[in-house]
């Protein structure tokens, strides 16, 4: 099916598909697209089965050139995308020939955008996944300059549509108290609700690391023997910052949750860039 060949890497670029369910007893977490939703739509616009596997691109700067004709498309954080220097819209599939450049720049909101072509990244399955997992290393490495990667064949029929139109939303992140909310101050769970939190720098593919001005206040003190996390889990350290946990959550943890975010949501997290906000509503 051909092959891509990485010019520039970007700050952050991995192979993704919807990750490795059923190993958590074994301490894997499951991994996979941090915006399940982006990566499943940029899959639809060129016939991919879902769980092919794109390139989720984080604050943009890859460059990849084409070996044959492709068709790709790119959703997820509006990354400026050009095809031989000619601006693509968001959320459409474009045919390449052979030999064009694909580049994304910084897109102006979000974090991460899925880059996908019709077949799929073709890099060998660990445990039934071609994700990476930042927390385990599992999974193929982050591309790097010169990578040459091959397109698979993990395609159905002709896509129906080349145009998916949408955006962003820009709302609170829905939760659920949590199982240990009662740990907390009993004014704890409205301290969460009614703060504008901002995203940290040192937030990953693990979590998102949040600060504001009053911390997460406890009513215990004592140890929390470490229990199962699952994504959108909203863990809270001594410090009282919480981390809401994203894809390459570890699969145990013994801080105690304060609340958990929605599933549908945890996709909105996963766009929040450093320097963000990100509120919660019950």
């Amino acid at each position: 099916m051909g092959t891509l060949t990485v010019v520039a890497a970007g700050p952050s670029t991995t192979v993704q598909d919807r990750g490795r369910p059923g190993w958590a007893s074994l301490g894997v977490g499951r991994s996979g697209a941090a915006d399940r939703w982006s990566h499943d739509a940029a899959n639809r616009l060129v016939g991919n089965d879902i769980n092919a596997a794109t390139l989720e691109v984080t604050l943009g700067g890859l460059v990849v050139r084409t070996d044959s004709a492709l068709l790709v498309a790119l959703t997820g954080a509006p990354a400026p995308w050009f095809v031989d220097g000619v601006r693509q819209g968001p959320g459409t599939a474009v045919a390449v020939a052979a030999g064009a450049e694909i580049r994304l720049d910084v897109a102006p909101t979000g974090l991460r955008a899925y880059l996908a072509v019709r077949g799929g990244i073709d890099v060998p399955r660990v445990l039934g996944s071609r994700a990476t997992d930042a927390l385990s290393g599992i999974g193929p490495t982050p591309l790097a300059d010169g990578d040459v990667h091959a397109v698979g064949s993990e395609y159905g029929d002709e896509p129906a549509t080349d145009l998916n139109p949408y955006g962003l939303p820009d709302r609170a992140l829905r939760v659920v108290p949590g199982p240990r909310a009662d740990w907390f101050a009993p004014d704890a769970l409205d301290h969460l609700l009614g703060t504008a939190w901002t995203v940290t720098p040192d937030s990953n593919r693990v979590g998102v690391r949040l600060t504001a001005d009053e911390p997460l206040r406890r009513s215990r003190d004592d140890e929390l023997p470490s229990e199962g996390m699952v994504p959108g889990a909203l863990q809270v350290p001594p410090s009282g910052m919480p981390v809401l946990f994203l894809a390459d959550h570890p699969v145990t943890g013994g801080y105690p949750v304060i609340a958990v975010v929605a599933a549908a949501d945890v996709d909105l997290a996963a766009q929040a860039r450093p320097g963000s906000t990100l509120r919660f509503t019950h």
